[in-house]
């Protein structure tokens, strides 16, 4: 009798193990694990330290270093193209590659439509790189697209842009870490960490990529809201 009651009334309150709510929690779980499976995948344990290291050494300051997501970012400058290409140069190559990128858009966009998706914008960039013409952000954006394993580092004084080729081998078989761009105050840009952008004098910033979930825990443990700074980390 007492089981046909419940019947009657459906699931005790907190809901069924199986139920809707315990497998989305369950799927983002999942998701995260995944996720931060891939970050330590992609960045081998040992390449921060080494990073570290470097400019600690040279600066004689405490650091924070970050592993920079994807260095292929949009620009909005005068004078360069939204791929950060100087405009009015390489016109032969960039008719070709504007070929080739209007083909490839067409092909996603049709396998996008096929599969029941917008046609979107594939190879657009997000905009990273905003400044006035010649603008001083140009210094470090210059640098950072060719870079294999790029590295932000950053002291109470000094920033630098840090290159350590593919973070997916072992450390042991990588070269040493290399630093590509380097400013120091006064003519080191302002770093804001929450926004994630470096901010030069003549207004123009670069607002950096994070590579995942990783380098959002690891800035945490330096950063607190409303944005306050412990170079030495966080106090427990």
């Amino acid at each position: 009798m007492v089981r046909q009651e419940r019947d009657r009334r459906g699931p005790e309150s907190g809901g069924h193990p199986q139920g809707p709510r315990h497998l989305t929690v369950r799927a983002a779980e999942l998701n995260a694990r995944a996720e931060q499976w891939a970050d330590d995948a992609q960045v081998r344990p040992g390449f921060r330290e080494r990073v570290e290291a470097l400019v600690r050494d040279r600066w004689r300051e405490p650091v924070i270093v970050l592993r920079l997501g994807d260095p292929a970012v949009g620009f909005a400058v005068p004078g360069r193209r939204q791929d950060g290409t100087v405009e009015g140069e390489e016109q032969v190559s960039q008719f070709f590659r504007g070929v080739l990128r209007g083909i490839g858009t067409a092909v996603v966009s049709v396998f996008s439509l096929a599969n029941g998706g917008g046609a979107g914008r594939p190879f657009q960039r997000d905009v990273r790189v905003t400044g006035p013409a010649d603008a001083q952000v140009l210094d470090l954006a210059d640098r950072l697209g060719p870079l294999k394993g790029p590295w932000l580092a950053c002291s109470p004084s000094c920033v630098a842009l840090v290159e350590t080729g593919s973070t997916y081998v072992d450390p042991a078989d990588a070269p040493p870490p290399r630093i590509v761009w380097e400013a120091r105050q006064p003519q080191a840009p302002s770093v804001n960490f929450r926004r994630h952008t470096l901010t030069w004098p003549d207004g123009s910033c670069f607002r950096f990529p994070l590579h995942g979930r990783t380098e959002e825990q690891h800035l945490r443990k330096y950063v607190e809201p409303p944005g306050i700074v412990h170079w030495e980390g966080r106090p427990e």
